[in-house]
């Protein structure tokens, strides 16, 4: 008849070499395979839709960038991203965390629609949603053809170019909803500006 004891070290020697097995398959094997197969089915993809200009890599196709100077001022010749609460920097992806009732985010939020509605050069009521608001990441890449088509006029005068050369690049990058229904509607901001750099420079 077995002892307590010796039980329980049966039992110990088996989860520990469960948690072995589990680890080398599901912590090695899995991942592996998986990369195997998103290197085969979306090279691109599975490196990160990184995007290289003359050799160098310039972002992501995934990840969104501020076009701003030094001092932080938007870069008037390029469209302007979503903001971001961690300053797109992947390391500090994440939202500010302040709720709707927040009288700081109802501050920012005023803070940025004056700055958007100069930019542009329209009435403040008149600047989207997205203009103003952080994502939950902080790292959105898109911006809603809303927020791109008020950013066209500005973009075409710094470029001297015409609005519908402009609209034409806005829509190219224009990505529709997966499936054809599902999400919304995006502009990929860091595609048009390198589409701009390259046909409007």
């Amino acid at each position: 008849m077995s002892t307590p004891l010796f039980r329980s070290g049966r039992q110990l020697q088996a989860a520990v070499r469960a948690v072995l097995v589990f680890t080398v398959l599901l912590g090695i094997g899995y991942p592996l395979v998986i990369t195997g197969v998103a290197q085969v089915v979306a090279p691109s993809k599975a490196e990160g839709s990184l995007i290289e200009v003359d050799g160098e890599v310039v972002g992501s196709s995934l990840i969104g960038q501020g076009f701003t100077d030094a001092d932080g001022n938007p870069l008037p010749q390029y469209f302007q991203s979503r903001p971001s609460a961690g300053g797109y920097d992947g390391a500090a992806s994440g939202g500010s965390n302040l709720g709707p009732n927040s009288e700081e985010l109802a501050a920012l939020i005023e803070e940025r629609r004056a700055v958007a509605a100069e930019l542009e050069g329209v009435d403040p009521a008149d600047v989207p949603a997205d203009a103003v608001t952080a994502s939950a990441s902080g790292l959105d890449m898109g911006i809603s053809p809303e927020y791109a088509a008020l950013q066209i006029a500005r973009v075409a005068q710094e470029r001297r170019a015409s609005p519908e050369e402009v609209d034409a690049l806005v829509d190219e990058a224009t990505v529709g909803r997966d499936l054809g229904f599902v999400g919304a509607p995006y502009v990929n901001v860091l595609e048009l500006n390198l589409a701009l750099d390259r046909e409007l420079p």
